[in-house]
């Protein structure tokens, strides 16, 4: 019924541009001077609106039009490298909102004198983990310390995973409950009325992979075990995913395993403003902006750049 429903929003969505677009060159043979300043106008509300749809076409992946997971690491660096990483959250909080998506935190670890170590967002809105998917990987920033006396140039980079999320009743993914090693423990975090009086962090271990996860920002210990759960299973679908793709791959003979180390892109607030894509090429010069949450431009150009390959 949700299948069908998508279908139907989305099959509805292309006959209502296409009347649009008949109505429009049905005023424009009119020949009507008085009418040019409102078609221009929804002439080029249908180009934006072609634009939107062409490019959602590009989404076709099975968990494309879901919600998405997304995490920030700090990489090496301390207290420069965990303010970079403050920053890329603020960065994808404003591009969320931008869209209309629907952002909660689920985990935190605050860096002892700035910024964060990481970070880890429910992104939920239609076709989230689609476009969120372009930003997998290694950030670089170029910038004047503040927190360096002498003002020196500093490079800093931080690590963004994507991760989709997945329904526990999707079945793609299968955990066993006894396969989970749960452990409870006090939330960290500033001081004060602030500290938890009570236990309510989880944290999870995946006995068979070895994977570790924990939320501590609700104040239910339930609701940070569900929260964990849901970062679980995004985690497994991945190394699930990554498994067949090595099988594939190998196949062919062209797997390269994804490492820490070659950005993917590079922020620089001197002694120039630039932000620069190294997989596409796409560049924009104003840096601010792009840290501001417009980064539209190089999702679109990995996306195509995906699909031209």
């Amino acid at each position: 019924m949700k299948d069908l429903s998508e279908l139907r929003d989305e099959v509805g969505g292309w006959k209502s541009l296409a009347k649009r677009i008949q109505d429009t060159l049905e005023l424009a043979e009119m020949g009507d001077e008085s009418l040019r300043p409102d078609l221009e106008k929804e002439i080029g509300d249908l180009e934006t609106e072609v634009a939107r749809r062409e490019l959602a076409l590009l989404l076709s992946g099975p968990y494309d039009k879901g919600n998405a997971i997304l995490e920030i690491h700090a990489g090496a660096g301390g207290t420069e490298a965990q303010d970079w990483a403050a920053m890329l959250e603020r960065m994808y909080l404003r591009w969320s909102d931008n869209r209309g998506y629907q952002t909660e935190i689920l985990d935190m670890t605050e860096g002892e004198e700035a910024g964060i170590k990481s970070v880890t967002i429910a992104v939920s809105g239609r076709y989230a983990y689609g476009y969120l998917r372009a930003e997998k990987g290694v950030h670089r920033l170029v910038r004047l310390s503040p927190f360096d006396a002498a003002h020196r140039r500093h490079t800093s980079f931080a690590q963004v995973e994507i991760l989709p999320e997945i329904n526990e009743d999707d079945g793609a993914i299968e955990i066993n409950p006894d396969d989970l090693k749960i452990d409870i423990y006090r939330s960290s975090g500033a001081g004060g009325q602030n500290v938890q009086k009570n236990a309510t962090a989880v944290r999870i271990t995946h006995l068979p992979t070895g994977l570790v996860v924990s939320c501590q920002n609700e104040r239910s210990q339930l609701q940070n075990r569900e929260n964990a759960m849901r970062v679980l299973r995004a985690r497994l679908l991945e190394i699930k995913r990554e498994e067949q793709e090595k099988h594939l791959a190998d196949l062919r003979g062209e797997y390269v395993k994804a490492e820490w180390g070659s950005q993917i892109r590079s922020y620089v607030l001197h002694p120039y403003q630039m932000v620069k894509d190294h997989r596409t090429e796409y560049e924009v010069g104003n840096s601010q902006g792009v840290l501001n949450g417009d980064i539209d431009g190089f999702i679109e150009a990995y996306l195509r750049l995906g699909n031209h390959k």
